[in-house]
């Protein structure tokens, strides 16, 4: 899956395109490298999101294309 789609789909991040643009202005990091949104995410990555003074550092335990509000947290593990 697309990083871009992962983050909305996490709901890590509201919008698609919001992503998209984070990751155009290299405030993502995937293993410790700025990547685009084609990104393929898999389990075991870890993704780092620098949005203004904070940073979420996340470890990917689940890639699915459809989940529920309620389940989105359980594809990820703050770290």
């Amino acid at each position: 899956m697309r990083l871009d789609k992962y983050l909305k789909v996490s709901r890590l991040i509201k919008r698609r395109t919001v992503a998209n643009e984070a990751c155009d202005n290299g405030r993502i990091s995937v293993n410790g490298r700025v990547v685009k949104a084609s990104y393929e995410v898999k389990p075991g990555d870890r993704i780092e999101i620098t949005m203004g003074p904070r940073t979420v550092a996340v470890e990917v335990l689940l890639v699915a294309d459809n989940v529920r509000k309620d389940d989105a947290n359980a594809m990820y593990k703050e770290i």
